[in-house]
């Protein structure tokens, strides 16, 4: 399932990269939290600025 632009949700980071960290969304898919990082398994509050639900990606921002 991908999650709807606006939604928020308490997410969990599993893998930071050099351009963002993506998020687990509770129901299993993965979103980019674009410029910043987190601990890997750190609980983090995010909203959905944008879904490409053909391509199953979403990107994120803190809420």
């Amino acid at each position: 399932m991908i999650p709807k632009v606006g939604e928020v949700f308490v997410g969990t980071a599993v893998e930071v990269r050099p351009f963002g960290t993506f998020i687990e969304h509770p129901e299993g898919a993965h979103g980019l939290l674009h410029g910043e990082t987190a601990e890997v398994g750190a609980r983090v509050t995010v909203r959905v600025l944008d879904a490409d639900v053909e391509n199953r990606r979403f990107s994120l921002a803190r809420a």
